[in-house]
């Protein structure tokens, strides 16, 4: 597991590792206390490529199209 905190991950770096606790979740070759900590980091993992992921729609939908459906500009997305 990485040593950067979740909440400072990019997408890419959260989907990695949730992939790799996925992977040990599935073999079922791990002690229950470290399952229960895989598990944890998981839903933590999970709830931040969410987020990331409302993120970029949000970066999206905040893109305006003009009549030939080019970008005329972005609007301020909350918490950008």
């Amino acid at each position: 597991m990485s040593d950067t905190p979740v909440s400072e991950m990019t997408f890419e770096q959260a989907m990695s590792e949730l992939e790799q606790v996925l992977s040990q979740l599935e073999r079922g070759d791990v002690a229950l206390d470290e399952s229960i900590a895989l598990y944890e980091r998981g839903a933590e993992l999970k709830k931040r490529c969410e987020a990331k992921l409302k993120e970029a729609e949000e970066k999206v939908a905040a893109i305006t199209l003009d009549a030939e459906g080019n970008p005329t500009g972005t609007t301020h997305v909350e918490g950008q």
